[in-house]
């Protein structure tokens, strides 16, 4: 079965999701280390959501409130009381809604910027991250992967056009009113991760022409070559000559003492955990932005109904294969096995009969595959199952932990 604790922008508060995206990184190897139920992990932890997404081991008597608690406690041993902000404030999906809700994130459907681009990506690599900890699992790894493909669908056939797409164009959106000639502001920017480049795209299309750009990992001078922007090597000095400073990095924290004087600057944040601490805000001539902020602008309108079509259909497509999974399997180890029995009866040379076999046992596999997904899709599976016990006294194994047989069975 699988699981997710969602906290996200639409139910949990800034500064907790800031503070448990900092524990975020060992919560999946702790859940499943305290925990022999739990079959994979894998956590995503991205500007404005918190989400762990579990296998669970199938029947598993109230595995939902297991599960649930299980989250908690590995956040409360590295967060202590936030555990229990989320307690009250997350969101438990379990099933289908787990699959429908992941489809939905990795689209943008989901962000506080409705359909923010770089959301795709960050769900991709919390799945690279599981693989690289040993905590993925075949379940989830099949709903991840699908889940690009339907991000994909939507980008493909929704119109994505009008919705501002991304946290760093709403917050230049929100800085326009400040700022009457862009092409005259010292622009630095803080980072050269996952927003950086659209944050680039997004100053230049307004017609910024002195943007800078500060890492604290020393990739200062090839990202500023790559993106045809200046390199900063000091923050300090850097933050004296700009106007604007917008930050997204995971390695640097900028606090008072980074502040060199009391000039007008505008300073937005995009990153989670924070990347300014609150009391800059509070400094003379700070204007500080921050995701918080940011959010209560973030209203924009909804995608229509067609990108939300493509989710939920994706979504219902592969819960019917993955219930669908058993009887396959049934049926393909049930044609494999009379396949079997008469390869015996050849004799070892004869292999253009053995290939012609081997052959035939596809061609009868697909169509009755084909027809138990449809049959899934339908609410009909029941029947299909029914089929294969009356006709070829075939007992349908129960659970999903099939799936993995039937993709070897394709193969």
């Amino acid at each position: 079965m699988l699981f997710c604790l969602t906290a996200n922008h639409r139910n949990t508060e800034f500064d907790v999701l800031d503070r448990i995206s900092r524990a975020s990184s060992s919560t999946g190897a702790d859940v499943i280390a305290a925990h022999d139920f739990v079959r994979g992990a894998v956590v995503v932890a991205t500007c404005n959501r918190f989400e762990t997404y579990l296998e669970l081991d199938e029947p598993v008597t109230g595995g939902v409130v297991l599960a649930r608690e299980a989250v908690l406690e590995a956040i409360a041993q590295k967060t202590g009381a936030d555990a229990e902000a989320l307690r009250a404030s997350a969101v438990a999906l379990s099933g289908d809604d787990v699959v429908r809700h992941l489809f939905a994130v990795s689209s943008g459907l989901e962000s506080m910027v409705v359909g923010e681009e770089e959301i795709s990506g960050q769900v991709q690599r919390a799945l690279r991250a599981a693989r690289e900890a040993g905590t993925s699992s075949t379940e989830l790894e099949q709903a991840f992967q699908r889940a690009a493909r339907a991000t994909r669908e939507v980008r493909a056939k929704a119109d994505l056009a009008a919705a501002g797409r991304s946290l760093a164009r709403l917050a230049l959106d929100l800085a326009d009113s400040r700022v009457t000639d862009w092409s005259t502001v010292p622009v630095l920017l803080v980072g050269t991760g996952q927003y950086a480049a659209t944050t680039i795209a997004a100053l230049q299309a307004r017609g910024a022409e002195d943007v800078r750009v500060y890492s604290a990992t020393g990739r200062a001078d090839s990202f500023a070559a790559k993106y045809g922007v200046g390199a900063e090597h000091d923050l300090r000095t850097a933050i004296a000559r700009a106007d604007i400073v917008i930050t997204s990095t995971a390695r640097y924290t900028i606090g008072p003492a980074d502040i060199p004087d009391e000039r007008a600057r505008l300073v937005i944040d995009l990153g989670l955990p924070r990347n300014v601490e609150p009391a800059v805000g509070s400094l003379p001539g700070i204007d500080l932005l921050d995701l918080e902020l940011i959010g209560r602008h973030a209203a924009l309108a909804e995608l229509g109904a067609g990108a939300h079509e493509v989710v939920g259909s994706a979504a219902a497509t592969f819960n019917a294969e993955r219930a669908a999974a058993p009887a396959i399997v049934a049926w393909r180890t049930h044609v494999q096995s009379v396949l079997d029995s008469e390869l015996t009866r050849l004799r070892a040379d004869d292999t253009h009969t053995a290939a012609a076999l081997r052959h035939l046992a596809g061609v009868l596999s697909h169509g009755p595959s084909t027809r138990a997904r449809e049959f899934a899709a339908e609410g009909r599976l029941d029947e299909f199952e029914r089929a294969l016990e009356t006709v070829f006294g075939l007992e349908v194994a129960s659970g999903l932990s099939v799936v993995a047989d039937e993709n070897r069975a394709a193969g």
